[in-house]
């Protein structure tokens, strides 16, 4: 179709659907099983620790995954760890205003959310490194708002104290986040199997091409801000009710920003499968160097991690690219 006849307002035509096959499907049911079987296993007298190992793995999935969403818009955000922070925050003082956990969670995902669209329309003529700069700026604004705000209200620089999740119970609370990374992977499949692949790769590619193809930018935009942010606070109100306490200089690190976007890249970008195993295997690898490197373990998982994407470009689904299954989810 021509820009010209796309301007004339001529119908675009459907995108093509997509369809899950076993070669793409099972790799990802069975990732998904084996963490649910992972606290049936006999864990032994670390069980507990292990438990708690896990949990964080499966909380970084979940940002790894939302900030992947994100990109498939062609919009690399360094705001991940506002909206972890407003998710976490919230939460905190939805509890606080009375509001039962189950009711708190997802109030307080939609909230951040719409923080998000805030920045997204403010942001929407941005693009690349400009688009970066200004994320990341966002988060240090939302980080300094809250650490001066009142310590009555939300703790000021000192921190704020959470109840703990679910009474603390950490198989309870695994099993949550497990829940909430299969209802991250259900939403990322929604994204890949309908036309909001089609319209994100079409931003991505190109927004002119976008507009000939008759997508409406600005919303597109918004919405993959939108999702990626509310999946990104539900992640922040994990953290927030397993460590019962949070303060904004950990909880609105540079670090929450930039480990989602390196283990994307590092699992594969624009798939599902990809940054959920990509944070899993880096998690696994930093609690393993921790444990053999005590001094300097940081700088062995940095260079690992540099070597490793400079090996496998496409991240680790590339090493299945080659392969006739069907395709990555």
């Amino acid at each position: 179709m021509s820009a010209r006849n796309a301007e004339a307002g001529a119908p675009v035509r459907a995108a093509p659907r997509r369809e899950i096959t076993p070669g793409a499907a099972l790799p990802l049911l069975g990732f998904l099983l084996l963490a649910a079987l992972f606290p049936f296993l006999p864990l032994g007298t670390r069980s507990e620790f292990l438990l708690q190992i896990a949990f964080f793995t499966l909380v970084a999935g979940i940002m790894a995954l939302s900030w992947d969403i994100l990109a498939r818009s062609g919009q690399v955000s360094l705001a991940h760890a506002a909206f972890y922070g407003l998710g976490a925050y919230g939460y905190a003082l939805l509890l606080k205003a009375g509001l039962p956990w189950l009711l708190a969670m997802p109030v307080a995902a939609i909230m951040a959310g719409g923080v998000s669209l805030i920045l997204g329309a403010v942001t929407m003529r941005l693009s690349g490194m400009y688009f970066a700069i200004a994320t990341l700026a966002f988060t240090e604004v939302v980080r300094t708002i809250i650490q001066n705000l009142p310590e009555s209200v939300a703790g000021g620089a000192t921190g704020l104290l959470v109840p703990a999740l679910l009474g603390g119970n950490s198989r309870a609370q695994y099993f949550l986040a497990w829940g909430l990374l299969a209802f991250t992977v259900l939403v990322s499949l929604a994204v890949r199997l309908t036309r909001l692949h089609f319209a994100f790769a079409a931003i991505r590619q190109g927004e002119e091409t976008a507009r000939v193809l008759g997508v409406s930018i600005v919303r597109f935009k918004l919405l993959a801000f939108f999702i990626s942010s509310c999946l990104a606070a539900l992640a922040g109100v994990l953290y927030a009710g397993k460590t019962f306490f949070i303060n904004p200089l950990e909880t609105f690190s540079l670090a929450n920003s930039i480990a989602p976007l390196t283990t994307s890249i590092f699992g594969g970008l624009y798939t599902t499968l990809g940054p959920v195993l990509g944070a899993t295997v880096l998690r696994v690898a930093e609690e393993l160097l921790h444990n053999s490197v005590k001094n300097g373990y940081l700088v062995v998982y940095g260079l690992v991690l540099m070597l490793s994407i400079l090996w496998l470009p496409r991240g680790l689904m590339g090493l299945r690219r080659n392969k006739k299954h069907g395709g990555d989810l």
